[in-house]
C-alpha cells in the first residue's frame, strides 16, 4: 500500500506516487472524487490497465522539484522506454491541465514530446479527453510504432498539435473538437528528428466528425498528411537536420541545430543506441528496422467542418525547411495511396482544401461543400525528382463562391479528373492550370489558359 494519499488536497508529488501505486497492480484505476489533482511526475502505464476519471477530476501538472525524477509526461506505457509492445491501456475522462508545463525540452526519448504518450503500444484507447490549454512545444496525445488505436470524444485547444500519429496502423479518431495553431491531426509517417521517436507507414484509419474551430490566427493544416524518403549512408554525403541514413541495419537521423546548416559526413553511425556525435552530427538511432520512404495509405476523413482561414487544409506534404527535408536528393520518394475525403465542409476561406507535394495514386473527394478552394498539386525543386501522373475523383459534390480555380498542377506535376454528379450552386465556371487530363465532368471547367 502507498503510504501517498490521491486527493485534491494532497500534492503533486504525493497524487503521483499514490496513482502510480495504484497503476502498477493493473486492471480498472477509478479517481472519483471531484477536485484539482496536481500531478508533478510523469504515471507509468503497463498493460491490461484502464485509467477512469470521474466528472468533475481535472489533472494539473505541475513542476516537479526531485533530481532525476522523469516529469515530461503525464502518462507514457512502460514499453515505451524498452521498445516492447504493452497492450490494452485506456485511459477515460482525462481533464488535463498543462499549467505553463511543456513535454518537450526534458523528453527521455527523442521524439516523443506529448502530454500523452504511446510509443510501441496495441489495443489504446482514448476517450472523453479535453485540453484546453496546449502550450506551443508539446503535443497532447501522441502516438508511434502502434497496432490498434481509437480516439473518441476530445476537446483539444492551444498552440501545438492536437493528436500526432507516427507509424503504425489500424487507427481511429472520432468526435473531435479542436482550436489549434498547429495542426488538429498530424499523420506524420515522416517527421522531425525530435518530434517522432521511429519512421514508417502510417496504414488503415477513419477520422470522423471532426471540427477545425475558427481561431485568430494560425499555421500549418488540418491534416498533415507527412511523407517521406532517405539513402544510404555514404561518406562525404551532405547532411542537415533532421536527415535519415540507413547505415549498418539501422536507421539513424542528424540531430544539428535548427540553421539550415549542412554538414559532412565522413565517419559512418553503427552505435546501436542513444545518440552520438560525428563530424559534428549528432546522430540518434531510430530503428533496426530498415526502409526506404514511409508515408500514409488507406485513410478515410469523413464529416470534417472547415470552419478555420487556412491557406491548406488537407496537405500530403513533404517538409523542405531548417527543420526537415522529407526527401533526400536521389532517394526513391514513395506513392501514397487511396485517400479519400468524404463529406468535407469548407465554412470559411480555405485557398487549397488539397495541396500535395507528394506523388499519390488517386484521391476521391466524395459529398462535399467546397466553396470556391481549389486542389493543388505542388513541387519540390529537385531536378531528379519525378512526379507521376496523379487520379483525382470528385464525386457529388457542391461548389459555391463565384468562378474560381478549381485544379492547379505545377510543371512537374499531372492529372486525370473526373467530376460527377456534382454541381454549380452558382452556375459559374471552374478553372484549372497546368496538365489536367479532364476524362469526364458534369460542371462547368475551363482551362484557365484558354
Amino acid at each position: 500500500m502507498s503510504e501517498y494519499k490521491l486527493s485534491p488536497h494532497s500534492t503533486g508529488k504525493e497524487n503521483s506516487m499514490a496513482l502510480q501505486a495504484l497503476c502498477d497492480k493493473g486492471g480498472t484505476v477509478r479517481v472519483t472524487e471531484p477536485g484539482v489533482y496536481e500531478l508533478d511526475r510523469t504515471i507509468f502505464l503497463s498493460s491490461n490497465t484502464e485509467v477512469i476519471f470521474s466528472p468533475g477530476v481535472y489533472i494539473k501538472r505541475v513542476k516537479c522539484t526531485d533530481a532525476g525524477v522523469v516529469s515530461a509526461y503525464v502518462f507514457v506505457n512502460k514499453g515505451a522506454f524498452t521498445r516492447e509492445y504493452d497492450h490494452d491501456i485506456t485511459i477515460r475522462g482525462l481533464n488535463l491541465i498543462c499549467n505553463g508545463i511543456e513535454a518537450r525540452g526534458n523528453s527521455p526519448i527523442v521524439g516523443l514530446i506529448s502530454h500523452v504518450s504511446f510509443f510501441y503500444i496495441k489495443r489504446l484507447r482514448i476517450y472523453d479527453l479535453e485540453c484546453m490549454d496546449l502550450l506551443p512545444g508539446s503535443f497532447c496525445i501522441q502516438i508511434c510504432t502502434f497496432e490498434d488505436a481509437v480516439i473518441e470524444r476530445v476537446h483539444i485547444e492551444g498552440r501545438k498539435d492536437a493528436i500526432h500519429f507516427g507509424r503504425g496502423e489500424k487507427f481511429v479518431v472520432r468526435h473531435g473538437i479542436f482550436r489549434t495553431f498547429d495542426d488538429p491531426i498530424a499523420l506524420n509517417a515522416h517527421d522531425y528528428t525530435t518530434s517522432n521517436p521511429q519512421l514508417g507507414w502510417i496504414k488503415d484509419g477513419i477520422i470522423e466528425d471532426c471540427w477545425d474551430l475558427d481561431d485568430k490566427d494560425t499555421t500549418g493544416f488540418f491534416a498533415r498528411i507527412l511523407a517521406g524518403s532517405w539513402c544510404d549512408w555514404r561518406q562525404g554525403m551532405p547532411i542537415r537536420r533532421s536527415d535519415t541514413v540507413v547505415s549498418n541495419g539501422r536507421l539513424y537521423r542528424s540531430d544539428t541545430p535548427v540553421d539550415g546548416k549542412e554538414y559532412i559526413s565522413n565517419t559512418q553511425p553503427t552505435h546501436t543506441e542513444g545518440v552520438e556525435v560525428l563530424d559534428g552530427i549528432p546522430w540518434v538511432m531510430v530503428q533496426d528496422d530498415v526502409i526506404y520512404n514511409c508515408g500514409c495509405e488507406n485513410i478515410t476523413f469523413r464529416d470534417i467542418h472547415l470552419q478555420k482561414k487556412r491557406s491548406a487544409a488537407l496537405s500530403r506534404h513533404f517538409d523542405d525547411d531548417a527543420f526537415s527535408r522529407s526527401y533526400y536528393p536521389g532517394s526513391q520518394p514513395p506513392v501514397q495511396k487511396n485517400l479519400v475525403f468524404e463529406n468535407i465542409t469548407c465554412e470559411n476561406e480555405i485557398t487549397a482544401l488539397i495541396s500535395s507535394k507528394t506523388a499519390f495514386d488517386c484521391v476521391k473527394l466524395i459529398n462535399s461543400t467546397v466553396g470556391n478552394s481549389k486542389i493543388w498539386l505542388k513541387q519540390l525543386d529537385y531536378p531528379e525528382l519525378e512526379y507521376p501522373v496523379c487520379n483525382v475523383l470528385i464525386n457529388g459534390t457542391t461548389f459555391f463562391g463565384g468562378e474560381s480555380e478549381l485544379i492547379r498542377c505545377e510543371d512537374k506535376r499531372s492529372l486525370n479528373v473526373s467530376i460527377v454528379n456534382s454541381i454549380s450552386m452558382d452556375d459559374e465556371p471552374r478553372t484549372y492550370t497546368g496538365k489536367v487530363n479532364v476524362k469526364a465532368c458534369d460542371i462547368d471547367l475551363i482551362n484557365k489558359a484558354d
